[in-house]
């Protein structure tokens, strides 16, 4: 069983403890067409069913030669309340998805097509990293910043399935570049000297 939120207090005088759990809302009724906060009143199947992944993303037009179409509650509002959805990721040949986390979602890869070096890094430091091929799975714990990179001949595909209807993405390198983060901060976090941190910023803003 695992409730939408739990609440423990333990209250001691002069402490007050609270331990907080939260995961994506379960269901109360049959279905709840969404998002938003009311249900689609008039449901066909139609909003059971999504198509939009039956043909590869287009990414002939990235640097990193990699496109995903999500599927979560945002493109296909039948998953609100459910707790799950899924991505298609598609990789060009040496295509990269770069190293990236979700904050509200496990995710388990599975590779449709290609070979494919893919890790995790932990919250120690340590990197988990092997080669997949077709027919392979891999899981990508909640939080843990992970990756993958298309090392195969031909282009590849993975279908990711993750444990929230909206399980978000922070990409690493334009969520720390591609912001206003003080020029300062990131020449002492890098290493890097300000004209190295103002051109790779550069990259990012126009992109």
């Amino acid at each position: 069983m695992s409730p939408a939120m739990l609440f423990l207090f333990a209250l001691s005088f002069p402490f007050h403890i609270h331990f907080i759990t939260a995961s994506d809302p379960d269901p109360v009724q049959d279905f709840c067409v969404g998002p938003g906060p009311g249900c689609k009143t008039h449901v066909t199947v139609e909003d059971f069913v999504f198509s939009g992944i039956k043909l590869p993303g287009n990414f002939s037009h990235t640097e990193t030669g990699f496109s995903s179409i999500p599927v979560n509650v945002n493109s296909f509002p039948g998953l609100n309340t459910l707790g799950m959805s899924m991505v298609r990721a598609d990789f060009d040949v040496g295509g990269v998805n770069v190293p990236h986390y979700h904050p509200r979602a496990t995710e388990m890869g599975y590779v449709l097509e290609g070979t494919f070096y893919a890790g995790i890094v932990d919250t120690q430091g340590n990197l988990f990293a092997k080669i997949i091929k077709k027919g392979e799975v891999m899981v990508f714990p909640r939080g843990m910043l992970h990756f993958q990179m298309n090392i195969g001949d031909s282009p590849g595909t993975i279908l990711g399935s993750l444990d929230s209807q909206n399980p978000g993405v922070m990409k690493i390198p334009s969520s720390i570049f591609g912001t206003d983060i003080k020029e300062e901060l990131l020449q002492k976090a890098f290493h890097m000297s300000s004209k190295e941190i103002r051109s790779i910023k550069k990259r990012f803003k126009s992109t």
